[in-house]
């Protein structure tokens, strides 16, 4: 007789969804107001949050602005194209997985 306990308890096993981290890349054209701008608006940081991520931004080269799941970062990162196309501006968001 099978053991339907087991079963059930396999069947509610549930794996945490894969997780990616978005970043914004340094530019030599991208205002820091923007990128401040861009910070709180659609990563939802407090001023201050997004002065330090930009400041990041600016002498390293790139930083993460949050993590998410895939379907999120991806949509995160084609608002940030889309704000800065608008904007004339060449601000690069890309995506990798977390680790």
């Amino acid at each position: 007789m099978p053991n339907y306990e087991e079963e059930v308890e396999f069947a509610l096993e549930l794996e945490e969804p894969q997780m990616f981290k978005v970043l914004l890349h340094n530019d030599d054209y991208t205002s820091m107001d923007f990128v401040v701008e861009i910070l709180m608006g659609i990563f939802h940081k407090s001023h201050a949050q997004a002065e330090q991520i930009m400041l990041q931004i600016h002498e390293k080269g790139k930083a993460i602005c949050g993590v998410y799941s895939f379907e999120i970062a991806q949509t995160k990162a084609q608002q940030v194209k889309q704000r800065a196309k608008q904007n004339e501006f060449p601000l690069l968001a890309t995506i990798e997985e977390d680790s």
